[in-house]
Parts: C-alpha cells; sequence; structure tokens
C-alpha cells in the first residue's frame, strides 16, 4: 500500500520490530492488525506517520540548535522552570511548517482511509513515543490525543499539536526520571479510524488484576463515552473481573463486577467550540446500569486473553465500542509496567495496630499505608506549594502533576477508579492512594495530618491522626511446604486475591455471614416475601437494592455468587470450603428486613440456627437461594473446587433431611465432584461421628462452638470469658476424639476455629494428634506454618 510513501507506513506493514520507527504504541497496533484480527480481535485501521517525519520536519525548520538550547540545564524538580521551557520546546516544534511532500503523504493516506471506512470518517490522531511502552517504563499519557478529527486540515494541525506534545512538561520530566535523552526519543503519530464510543462506552483492561498482581483474572473497567476519561480519571468507572483458567475451560461468566458512579462522559462536540470533543452529564438512567453487557465483558476478556498469549507478558489495553457498528475494538495494547515487574518473592503485609474511624472512603490502589501531612491543591498552578513527604489531596491528577507525585507520602482524589492515571502513577511509584472519593477534598484541610490506608482490602481508608501501623516482609522462597495442610480462614472476597499469595493448601472456611451482610445487606426471606415486610421504608430500600436485576432472587444469587466465587477463584484449584450461612436469629434480624421473619429466642447461641433453618418452612427458600447461588459458582463458573459444608448440624436425621434437600435443589452429593462437609462442634457429632461420616465427606472442628458446649459456656457471655478455653483438657479430648473418627472412616478432619490462631500449643498439638488441615487467619499463617514444619520434623515426620 505505501511503495510512494516515504514517510507513512499502514498498520498492516508493521510489527513489533518496528517501535524504533514508529513508536510502541503504532507499532503494537500494527502488530496486532497483522497478527491478530485472523484470531478475531477488532482493530481499526490506520497508518503511521513515522519518527523519520519528525526528525525531518526539525531539520527543514533548523530547529535542533534552539530546542537544544531551551532545554539546557533544566531543572525537572522546579515546576516553574519546567513548564517555562516545556513551552518554549512546544512553540518551536509547533512553528516548524511540515514540509509540502510530507503533507501530501498524509492527506493521500487520509484519502485511501476515507475509501476503506467512508467520506465523513474521523480519526484519532495519537503520539507514539520511540521509546515509550517498555516493559519496564509505561509512558503512559506523557504525550497527546487528538480525537474525532475530521478533514485534511484539521488532520495536519493536529499532527502538528502532536509532535509538539513530545515537549509538555510531563514528558520532559518522565523522561529525566527514566534515563532517557530528549533528543534520542522521537514521535511517531497514529492516525486510525475514530470508533464511534461517544455513542457507547470506552474503558482500559489489564491481563491481571493491578492491585494484587494475581495473574489469573482480566480486569475490566469502562464508562460511558470516549475513553479519555477513564484514562485521565476523570470518572469513576465500572469494573469486572473475568477468571482466566476457568474462561479458557470454556466457562463464560462474568466472576464479579463493581457498578461505577459514571457521572459524566465525553462526546463529540457539535461543532460551535475549537474543541473537538467535550464532557456532559450522564443521565441517572444510565449511572445506575453497568455501560457494558456481561456478553462485551467476555468479548474482552476473550481479546485480552489472545492479546496476552501472543506478546506472552501480562498487558495494559483500552478498548472502545462502537455506538454504530455495536463492535468493540482495543485501540491501544502494551506491557503491563507495574505488577508484572516486582522481582523475588518476599511477602510484604501492612497492618494497622489502632482502630479508628474512617474519615473517607473510596477505591484502594495498593496495599501500603501511609501517614502525612494533607496539602489540598486545586489545579497545576498551585503544585509548587506541595513540600515531599505531604500527602496530595486533589479532585484528580493529569501528567502535568507527576513532579509532585513522585514526592508525595500518598495520593488522594475525589474522582477516578483504578486504571485512572492517577492509580498507575501511584502504582509505579509504589506510593498507596485512595482513588474515587467523592469529596476528599472539602473534608480534608492542608496541614491536616492523616493516615491514609490500603492494607485494608478494596475500599482505602483515610483516618484523621497518626495510627500506628506494622510492616512485615518475608521470604516465601526458602518457605518449605509442611504435611499438615495450612489453609485460610476468609470471608471478604476483597482480599482473596491479595492473600491467595500466602503459602497455603486452600481454603479450610469461607464465611458466607460476611457476604451476605457486606453486599447483599438483605435478609433472604425478605428479598422473597417484600410483602410481609410492615415498614415503607424498608420496603423501598429492598426494592432499590434488586432494581437493576432480573428480581429480588437473581440480586441475592448473583452478588453471593459472585463473592464466593472470587475466593475460589483466588485460591483454583486448590479446595474451597465454604461453609452455608450460619448467622444466628439476633443476627439475622439485623439484616434488612430481617426483624420480620426473626423469632427472639433467649439464647440464640443455641438456638434456631444452622441446619434446623435450611428445610425449615421459616428459611427453606433462603435456603433454596444460597443453594441456588452455589450450583451457579459450581456449574455456570466452573469453580468446582467449591466444597461446601452444613454447620451446626445436631442429628443424624438432620443430617438426611438437609442432604435430600439439597439434592433437590441441584446440589447432590458425588454429582459433579461436590463434596460436602459437616461441622463437627456439637458433643454428638463427635458422639455419633461413624454415623455422620456415612452422609459426608469430610468433618471441620469448630473448636469455637465445640468449646461453649463442651465446657457449658455461652461464648458470647462477657461474664464468662474467663472460662471459655479452648485448651480445656475435655475439649481436646473432643477433638483428638473427632480427629480419630474421621481418620477411621476414611474422611478428611480438619479444624477451622479460632484456637490455632490464637495459641501456638493449639497448633502443636493438632500436629501431634495427626490432623489433616488446619485453617488460620491470615494474618498467623506464617508464623504457625513455620511452628508446624518444625514440630513435624521433631515427631520424624
Amino acid at each position: 500500500m505505501s511503495e510512494s510513501y516515504q514517510y507513512i507506513r499502514w498498520f498492516n506493514e508493521l510489527s513489533i520490530e518496528d517501535i524504533p520507527l514508529v513508536g510502541g504504541k503504532n507499532a503494537s497496533l500494527g502488530e496486532m492488525y497483522r497478527e491478530l484480527t485472523t484470531q478475531g480481535l477488532n482493530i481499526p485501521n490506520g497508518f503511521a506517520i513515522t519518527a523519520e517525519a519528525y526528525r525531518y520536519i526539525l531539520e527543514q525548520a533548523n530547529a535542533w540548535a534552539p530546542l537544544q538550547a531551551a532545554l539546557e540545564h533544566i531543572d525537572a524538580n522546579n515546576v516553574n522552570d519546567l513548564a517555562k521551557r516545556a513551552q518554549q520546546a512546544r512553540d518551536l516544534v509547533y512553528a516548524a511548517p511540515l514540509p509540502a511532500d510530507l503533507q501530501q503523504e498524509i492527506l493521500t493516506a487520509f484519502s485511501q482511509l476515507q475509501q476503506q471506512y467512508s467520506e465523513d470518517l474521523t480519526v484519532a490522531v495519537r503520539s507514539s513515543a520511540t521509546a515509550e511502552d517498555l516493559p519496564t517504563a509505561s509512558f503512559a499519557g506523557q504525550q497527546d490525543t487528538y480525537l474525532n478529527i475530521r478533514g485534511g486540515q484539521a488532520l495536519l494541525d493536529a499532527c502538528k499539536r502532536c509532535f509538539a506534545s513530545l515537549f509538555t512538561d510531563r514528558a520532559i520530566h518522565y523522561r529525566i526520571n527514566q534515563g532517557f535523552d530528549h533528543f534520542k526519543v522521537a514521535l511517531s503519530i497514529g492516525v486510525m479510524k475514530m470508533v464511534r464510543a461517544d455513542l457507547a462506552s470506552s474503558g482500559v483492561m489489564f491481563s491481571l488484576d493491578t492491585e494484587s498482581g494475581f495473574k489469573n483474572a482480566v480486569f475490566i473497567t469502562g464508562a460511558y463515552g470516549l475513553g479519555e476519561n477513564v484514562v485521565q480519571g476523570a470518572v469513576d468507572p465500572d469494573e469486572f473481573y473475568v477468571h482466566k483458567p476457568t474462561f479458557l475451560a470454556g466457562y463464560r461468566c462474568v466472576l464479579r463486577r463493581n457498578l461505577g458512579a459514571k457521572k459524566i462522559k465525553m462526546v463529540y462536540s457539535d461543532g460551535t467550540t475549537h474543541e473537538a470533543t467535550h464532557n456532559i452529564t450522564t443521565a441517572n438512567s444510565e449511572r445506575s446500569q453497568f455501560c457494558i453487557s456481561d456478553q462485551d465483558v467476555l468479548t474482552l476478556a476473550d481479546y485480552a486473553l489472545k492479546i496476552e498469549s501472543h506478546y506472552a507478558r501480562p498487558m495494559d489495553m483500552e478498548w472502545a465500542k462502537d455506538g454504530l457498528d455495536g463492535q468493540i475494538y482495543i485501540v491501544q495494547a502494551r506491557p503491563e509496567t507495574v505488577a508484572s515487574q516486582r522481582v523475588g518473592n518476599v511477602l510484604e503485609e501492612y497492618r494497622l495496630k489502632e482502630k479508628a474511624q474512617a474519615i473517607i472512603l473510596g477505591h484502594a490502589v495498593g496495599s501500603k499505608i501511609a501517614i502525612g501531612k494533607a496539602r489540598v491543591i486545586a489545579n497545576v498552578t498551585q503544585l509548587d506549594s506541595f513540600k515531599p513527604g505531604e500527602v496530595l489531596i486533589a479532585d484528580m491528577t493529569t501528567p502535568d502533576w507527576e513532579p509532585v507525585m513522585k514526592t508525595a507520602a500518598a495520593i488522594v482524589t475525589n474522582r477516578g477508579g483504578r486504571t485512572c492515571h492517577a492509580a498507575i502513577i501511584a502504582r509505579e511509584l509504589g506510593v498507596p492512594a485512595v482513588i474515587g472519593c467523592d469529596n476528599a477534598t472539602a473534608l480534608i484541610s492542608s496541614g491536616d495530618e492523616i493516615t491514609v490506608s490500603c492494607s485494608e482490602g478494596d475500599i482505602g481508608k483515610v483516618y484523621a491522626g497518626c495510627l500506628d501501623f506494622e510492616v512485615k516482609h518475608t521470604d516465601l522462597s526458602v518457605l518449605e511446604r509442611p504435611k499438615t495442610k495450612i489453609m485460610l480462614n476468609l470471608g471478604n472476597p476483597e482480599l482473596a486475591f491479595k492473600y491467595s499469595f500466602l503459602p497455603n493448601d486452600g481454603v479450610g472456611l469461607a464465611r458466607m455471614e460476611f457476604i451476605i451482610s457486606e453486599y447483599i445487606k438483605a435478609h433472604p426471606m425478605a428479598l422473597q416475601h417484600p410483602e410481609k415486610v410492615e415498614d415503607d421504608a424498608e420496603r423501598e430500600q429492598l426494592q432499590n437494592l434488586s432494581c437493576h436485576y432480573a428480581g429480588p432472587a437473581a440480586f441475592f444469587i448473583e452478588r453471593l455468587s459472585e463473592g464466593v466465587g472470587t475466593i475460589a477463584a483466588a485460591f483454583y484449584p486448590k479446595p474451597v470450603v465454604v461453609r452455608m450461612s450460619d448467622f444466628k436469629t439476633n443476627e439475622y434480624a439485623t439484616l434488612l428486613g430481617g426483624r420480620w421473619f426473626e423469632q427472639t429466642e433467649a439464647n440464640p447461641m443455641i438456638g434456631f440456627r444452622g441446619a434446623s433453618r435450611y428445610t425449615h418452612p421459616a428459611y427453606a427458600e433462603g435456603f433454596a437461594l444460597e443453594c441456588s447461588a452455589m450450583k451457579r459458582v459450581r456449574e455456570e463458573m466452573g469453580l468446582d473446587n467449591v466444597i461446601l459444608m452444613i454447620p451446626f448440624c445436631r442429628r443424624e436425621q438432620e443430617a438426611i433431611r438437609v442432604l435430600e434437600y439439597m439434592a433437590k435443589l441441584g446440589l447432590k452429593r458425588g454429582e459433579h465432584g461436590l463434596k460436602i462437609y459437616v461441622m463437627c462442634e456439637i458433643p454428638n457429632n463427635v458422639i455419633q461421628i461413624d454415623a455422620f461420616a456415612r452422609h459426608f465427606d469430610g468433618f471441620s472442628i469448630g473448636s469455637n462452638d465445640l468449646t461453649q458446649l463442651t465446657l457449658g459456656v455461652d461464648r458470647d457471655s462477657q461474664i464468662l470469658a474467663e472460662d471459655f478455653d479452648e485448651r480445656d483438657p475435655g475439649v481436646k479430648e473432643m477433638i483428638r476424639l473427632a480427629v480419630d473418627g474421621a481418620r477411621r472412616n476414611g474422611k478428611h478432619s480438619g479444624l477451622c476455629g479460632q484456637a490455632p490462631s490464637d495459641y501456638p500449643e493449639m497448633a502443636e498439638y493438632l500436629v501431634e494428634i495427626g490432623i489433616d488441615s488446619m485453617s488460620l487467619n491470615p494474618d498467623t499463617v506464617l508464623q504457625t506454618t513455620q511452628r508446624v514444619l518444625a514440630l513435624e520434623k521433631s515427631l520424624g515426620r
């Protein structure tokens, strides 16, 4: 197509080897256009104006010497000096005329692109620096992009502005920081068909989880309109996860999703202004639903896996959906440069040592904690007031802010999602950031002492004052695995990817209650029967919870399956034991609508809980919802590593009733490899262990309940707290009998109570009696593992 061209290369003529000629962005687009469109990926066609054209323009204008003079002895950390010199450099490049032969080539190529698509084609004009998108440096957002460019003259002007953007403040600062010579980096320009995302949506995706570095998930963000808002962090986007191993095995299910606020969207301007695009407010109906369908999410996951496989490394990609043809396009792909670059196998854990009420919540970026004085910055002109070591508080950041961001203790913004500019730079710098807080600049004042914590899951928290915290480092590469299986107790799906890096043999107790109380918030029976809720306000709240789902039941099933599914995916294919709901009546009553379905009991701890609820008319429909969610996790999501567990099963007849009901609901023990365990936490479970073993695949000893029922101590009683002790000889004997009974029947034995996490001697006792597994709180896994290893060696195992 380009025999007659000297400075133009079409995408189908380029490969990743052409970075020196057309820069990383264009080389990658060419590579994908050539190699991956045959695999079903949509890449908009276009052409690159080579870096040689940039050099040719400056040579013809004799601009090299004045350009070098403008940048000589520049102080990258002096914001005002940097801004002045950068402006001089940009003016020099923009003033250099495009030589006539180059103009002609650009216009001829543009005409060919119009012939392929249509006469009224609009294009995106995107910068592509010859040193960008290397596996170790992202160059993200350093140069400018121009969207919705219509007609030849507008294209030529956009090209000039694009060439000049090689000398934005941020690009100069970034090059100095990364050690690149300004005059060894050149700029190529990509001119490509504009995807009409202004009529649909767009976003960013990664072929790993950006916070934890978990490699078995595709992480997708999206919002309505053109993609600049998501990239810059001007909008809080929707988020989606897809689990790679089950997707590759043929399962088609979104693992997890979060609804973003999406308050604005960028659309084309109507021609009355000089700007080609502008932002408008998103309609309420759009905000309250996801910007793409599940099918779109799965298409994107397919694209991400193919791109990652082609490049053989984790990738950072931009996508856009065209509102006219309904197709999803990839408009950029570059190596992911943060999570994938972490070296060694050292686990770094940050933990707050004090408790406090957070004053601000947002998306957590990273997993660190930082303390510092707040500095509220309203706009770029105030950046020179920022002092190193302060916490940057802003509405949002742009690449122009990077000189001060690199000196900040932490970053807090009103706007943005976890793939926005502030998040990307915070990750690169290893600085904790809380993004998309909505009101940080209003609630925090310059000079306030604050603590920024990203160590508590997906939700980042800002606390008033300086809270004490600790940092632990553990070299996992030297840690052996004991014979006794060490599993985790886990309820919070947001921490699952992070905790999957701990040395473990799976999850011994995934608590369904946490997911119901945090992600569903409503009583299952209130969702099934809102007409029985006699409070108008509660009924309205219930309706609001499920209004964007097919119905209340669908809301419950989807939310619960996504929570459990995230934990199962994080540890896949290791076993994840999910305990069916084990709220007490007083706890169920605190859920939204719950008070209309629960009786008041004198002692809920030994009342209507666990297995007794599941087949009882007062809760059977609620249990059916739980079972539907677990069936979805195993059969639709493909997470067949989930083992189900029945809590507080008092008698053999109760076990038979529950298992028959579960089978009727589609969860038959043994079918599709389904294992069902029972909690061994009532003395009768121990005494009758041979009978229970006929119905279940394993036993998980709940030392908390077994202690209270063996000693006759209500574990909720403050006055009897001294008498509650899992180390009591009677309790230990009960545990030994349970382990012996399980072994005698060829069934798995584990313990998921608090005891081994709290008391080292209990962990040792469990090893001595030969338990198969113990399930620990994540913060005790490392030291308990080391203790178990030492004990096994001393016992000669």
